[in-house]
């Protein structure tokens, strides 16, 4: 059996569910757990609810809510014929599921009410994603991937109880899959033992599918983008960007550690047990040779390219000009801990740490808040992070022609740039 995933760009209209579908239909009668992400811009437009409603505008957030409502059922009023009223009651009761919380005050953290809103997103793809296969003669089974994948209350980056849900993979998951042939869920949530809805971190789809394989021992995994496949760069920001038909598992974890968005960062480890092979396709062309991913040792890669934009550097300085050693990094680190965050960039001086981040304001306000009892801080924002792989000094000069540098790393393999436009 294989595991197939669809990103939000690859159900994003009527016509791009169409072609998952004209895909699947090639590959009818093996056993396929299918993964599938929120639609287009969903994830965004539910985070912009979450933030209304948190911020105590709950008029706003239902607004916000009810334009998401209206694509949904459009698209399924277009889509769906025979199946459409079945979908329509599932619809309707994950709609209730927000609106019942939007009517609420929040008393919790922000990341709890993130999850419980934009969770919602993957339940609705896959109603209305599955109901259309089995109208169109690819029959499937829809189960909720929060009833499978079990993990911790820590929100908006949760962790999986790999014991609990390799037993409900067992006992649920596989016993569908011999019967129904094809299974649709969600990517990117789960839930806690409390029922209260997870999510796995922005991207996490790829990692559900990783898990899934992993637990079913697939024989791999297919991940289908709206690329040919694993590029050097992004295609959207370098036009010279080039198509990488073969990497290993190492290479495709530094890329995602940097921030490149092709792979979620967690996605490679479950596969890497064992052994399972990583195919990135391209669902507009099937046929696409795409992108192989394994454990081979792989020579002569072009450069990398990967730019991480709003950027936040945060300057830590000695209060008292003693040197910034082992105490005060390791109390720098519990905080970052504490907080949530994790640096994509950091280096220490002899009286400073300088440490870049995403730009998620709430955080950076509560870590600077805390590490100014030990440390003088400033705050820097607008950066942008480029960091290159195999780079040579040609690639690294055009990359940062009419920036300023704030801060550079290099390793021979390697290099790193914090840098704003002058």
């Amino acid at each position: 059996m294989n595991v197939f995933k669809f990103g939000g760009a690859s159900v994003s209209s009527t016509e791009r569910i169409q072609q998952v579908g004209h895909i699947l239909k090639s590959y009818q009668g093996e056993e396929l757990l299918i993964v599938i992400s929120a639609m287009g811009k969903t994830t965004n437009a539910l985070e912009k609810v979450a933030e209304a409603f948190y911020a105590g505008k709950r008029e706003e957030a239902l607004q916000l809510f009810n334009a998401i409502k209206q694509n949904h059922l459009t698209l399924a009023k277009f889509l769906l014929v025979t199946t459409y009223n079945d979908a329509l009651e599932q619809l309707i009761n994950f709609f209730t599921e927000v609106e019942w919380l939007l009517h609420d005050k929040p008393v919790q953290e922000f990341d709890y009410y993130y999850d419980q809103v934009v969770c919602i997103g993957e339940l609705l793809s896959t109603v209305i994603v599955s109901a259309y296969l089995n109208e169109i003669g690819f029959s499937n089974h829809w189960i909720d991937v929060r009833d499978v994948i079990r993990t911790d209350d820590n929100f908006r980056d949760a962790n999986i109880d790999w014991q609990f849900t390799g037993e409900r993979v067992e006992n649920l998951v596989a016993p569908l899959l011999k019967e129904y042939k094809a299974i649709v869920t969600q990517g990117f949530i789960g839930s806690t033992d409390e029922n209260e809805s997870t999510t796995l971190g922005r991207e996490g789809s790829d990692y559900t599918a990783a898990v899934f394989a992993n637990l079913l021992n697939a024989a791999g995994l297919f991940i289908w983008k709206d690329v040919e496949g694993v590029m050097s760069a992004d295609p959207k920001e370098f036009s010279d960007a080039r198509l990488l038909h073969e990497l290993n598992y190492d290479e495709v974890i530094e890329m995602a550690y940097y921030g490149a968005q092709v792979i979620h960062p967690k996605t490679i480890k479950p596969l890497q047990n064992k052994g399972i092979p990583l195919y990135v396709k391209c669902f507009l062309d099937k046929d696409l040779a795409g992108t192989v991913i394994h454990n081979k040792t792989l020579k002569g890669l072009p450069p990398i390219v990967v730019l991480k934009q709003n950027q936040v550097l945060i300057q830590l300085h000695s209060k008292d000009f003693s040197f910034v050693g082992e105490k005060p990094v390791a109390d720098l680190y519990q905080l970052l801990a504490d907080t949530k965050i994790k640096p994509n960039l950091m280096q220490t001086g002899a009286v400073t740490i300088q440490v870049c981040l995403d730009n998620h304001a709430e955080k950076i306000e509560k870590l600077a808040l805390a590490a100014s009892d030990f440390f003088e801080v400033q705050v820097e924002k607008g950066l942008t992070l480029l960091t290159i792989r195999h780079y040579n000094e040609a690639i690294l000069q055009k990359m940062i022609a009419g920036h300023s540098i704030e801060l550079m790393q290099q390793t021979p393999q390697t290099v790193q740039v914090i840098m704003k436009k002058s």
